[in-house]
């Protein structure tokens, strides 16, 4: 089990992160709405990043397994396919940072700023649908199969991933629910920053994510 977390940690502290869930929380608090808003964009976060690494881990149990001293080629070639789509999504994301230009930005400001309750909730459900965050979770689907841990050990573990892929979200929305006045000029620093700086920090990790998850699945040939 521990092995399996030392896998699981890097893939988590890169969906953790991502700078899209993070900017848009971080829309949601400076907004005038985030007393109605915040909760549920986590509640959406947190629960769909939950349900698609278990629908994945219970995916990922019909996957055949190999035989005795063969290689776990089926296993090996998901994971090479997941690396290598990590690594074009980082990528693309360092080669396109400045394709959206400032009106985009400025239009998503003032839609995330906006939401409502019930809107706040579909945001964060569906932030969970993005290529990196279908792969990362099918990423770490296939590490929980292949440690080959019971059901029990794969449930722990889902919670622990999900724990830490959402922190980046839920650990700003207690503390500005708890403190807005204290958070607030953090949250401004943090916005500016990560319009700056978000993408290169998203990208080189997930590079090397894709790196070493592409090594994982190679090995396994």
């Amino acid at each position: 089990m521990e092995q399996a977390l030392g896998t699981l940690l890097p893939i988590g502290v890169a969906a953790a992160l991502s700078s899209v869930p993070i900017t848009a929380v971080i829309l949601i608090l400076l907004s005038d709405k985030r007393s109605h808003s915040a909760l549920p964009f986590l509640l959406g976060w947190v629960f769909g990043t939950l349900l698609l690494v278990s629908v994945g881990t219970i995916a990922a149990s019909s996957i055949p397994k190999p035989r005795p001293r063969h290689a776990d080629t089926t296993t090996g070639v998901l994971e090479i396919l997941l690396g290598a789509a990590l690594v074009a999504l980082s990528l693309r994301a360092m080669l396109h940072r400045r394709a959206a230009g400032a009106g985009q930005s400025s239009r998503w400001t003032k839609a995330i700023s906006s939401l409502g309750p019930v809107k706040s909730l579909g945001v964060g459900l569906a932030l969970n649908l993005r290529p990196k965050g279908l792969i990362l979770s099918a990423t770490a689907s296939l590490a929980l199969h292949s440690a080959k841990l019971g059901v029990r050990e794969s449930a722990i573990l889902v919670v622990l991933y999900t724990a830490v892929a959402t922190s980046t979200v839920a650990i700003p929305v207690v503390a500005t629910l708890a403190s807005p006045h204290r958070m607030e000029p953090r949250l401004i620093e943090a916005r500016d920053w990560l319009d700056e700086h978000g993408y290169v920090v998203t990208a080189t990790i997930t590079l090397l994510i894709g790196v070493i998850i592409l090594g994982a699945g190679i090995a396994k040939l």
